[in-house]
């Protein structure tokens, strides 16, 4: 439950939960689905709330990661 009410309260991704835990992605994802929606199930509706936002949001934060990537090396094409 640490990593499901981490995600919700600080509004991040399965991979920056991961990060910050050290661990991996797919126990992250994992814990906070499958295993959190027999256990904690208010919970686990929060958790969906904010998966769901981040797979609306992914286009952008990928073109925000390609975008960085292009301004740190302008020579590349």
């Amino acid at each position: 439950m640490l990593l499901a009410t981490y995600l919700v309260e600080n509004q991040t991704t399965v991979r920056a939960t991961a990060k910050r835990f050290g661990i991996s992605k797919s126990t992250v994802h994992k814990d906070v689905t499958q295993i959190l929606q027999h256990v904690n199930r208010p919970l686990y509706d929060e958790v969906s709330r904010v998966l769901a936002q981040n797979k609306r949001e992914r286009h952008l934060r990928g073109g925000e990661a390609t975008r960085r990537k292009y301004l740190a090396d302008p020579h590349r094409h």
